[in-house]
């Protein structure tokens, strides 16, 4: 298995995405696979286990904290939002559990797109445009009140769509409740627990410390083609929606003890792990072959993040990409292919 996934990454890189780093556990064995350049222009390779941002991988693990604290009593799933976070205005409808599970029908502060082509913006998040504002400071609740002006996608609990609104509402929830930084709790809860040294919350820094590699962004101005480095931005822009860093290691320990029942009660985890018949997505997971997979990827500007485990815990992929990002999402394609590719090759056993 390990030559077919490491001719899987070394067939994916080369001029539009830069470097893969890949890491399989299998029921106790490990693989570690890097394929491509750190930099683009330059011969050295990806670290084995480098940081990178990782995207929307963020919102399973703020989904553990928000159901850690149902189980430690601060608060229940299906409470009203609004009775623990004053100060929004928010649908009295709207609960706890239709935060995680993205069905609550608050407008996403990225933008939304409708069927028939329709496109409603949201902060700056494509082209120039993004590129311009990538250090900007944004406040947690500064997106959440942009987002509550916007008329919502739907009623409460009506339908299902991903919005990243949603987990800046949790966010908001924990530290009202706690009177803690997201941060604080999620190193109590889980970073501390398990030893993830490499897993951090960058709030507005915009570096990434350690080893790593670089991401790019092409945009076209006046006629012109730039590509620039983003590895340096600030990522309160995405906040919870998908502001993590972590390492593949990391990831692998965190899903891994995830799904194996060290992080949340049993009756929680099985909330988790409960798909929306629209989107097959629980709490902060998507739940994949009946259940036979669960997991959660991630995409920020020149990075895509695959975090993937049985719900036995047992076997793991976590990987990250680099690559050249653009408005149209040049990469999805390849990208796509990739996956179906490594999770044939590993959980259709």
């Amino acid at each position: 298995m390990s030559t077919t996934l490491q001719a899987a990454i070394d067939e994916l890189v080369g001029p539009g995405i830069l470097s893969a780093q890949l890491r399989l556990r299998d029921r106790g064995e490990v693989w570690v696979g890097t394929a491509g350049v750190a930099r683009l222009g330059e011969p050295e390779g990806p670290p084995a286990d480098g940081r990178f941002r990782i995207g929307s991988a963020t919102k399973t693990f703020a989904a553990t904290v928000v159901l850690a604290l149902v189980g430690e009593g601060r608060f229940g799933l299906d409470d009203s939002v609004a009775g623990h976070l004053p100060g929004f205005d928010l649908d009295p409808r709207i609960t706890v559990r239709m935060l995680l599970q993205h069905t609550s029908g608050v407008f996403a502060f990225t933008g939304e797109y409708f069927e028939d082509g329709t496109v409603v913006p949201g902060i700056p998040v494509l082209g120039k445009e993004w590129v311009d504002a990538r250090f900007t400071t944004y406040e947690p609740a500064e997106l959440v009140r942009f987002a509550l002006a916007k008329p919502a996608r739907f009623e409460p609990g009506a339908d299902w769509n991903y919005s990243n609104t949603n987990y800046v509402l949790a966010r908001l929830l924990v530290e009202q409740v706690t009177g803690r930084s997201l941060a604080e709790e999620t190193h109590r809860l889980i970073l501390g627990p398990l030893g993830l040294e490499n897993t951090l919350l960058p709030g507005t820094d915009t570096g990434i410390p350690g080893p790593h590699a670089h991401a790019y962004y092409r945009y076209e101005e006046d006629g012109v083609e730039k590509t620039v480095d983003v590895t340096v931005q600030n990522p309160s822009w995405i906040s919870t929606g998908g502001d993590m860093i972590s390492t593949t290691e990391d990831l692998a320990t965190f899903v891994s003890a995830l799904m194996s029942g060290r992080l949340l009660p049993a009756p929680l985890l099985d909330e988790m792990r409960t798909p929306h018949p629209k989107a097959g997505y629980g709490l902060g997971l998507f739940v994949l072959q009946d259940g036979a997979l669960l997991n959660h990827n991630g995409g920020l500007s020149g990075y895509a993040t695959l975090m993937y485990a049985t719900p036995d815990g047992e076997t793991v992929l976590t990987g990250s990409l680099t690559f050249v990002d653009d408005a149209t999402m040049s990469q999805v394609e390849s990208f796509q292919k990739f996956v179906e590719r490594v999770l044939a090759e590993v959980f259709s056993r």
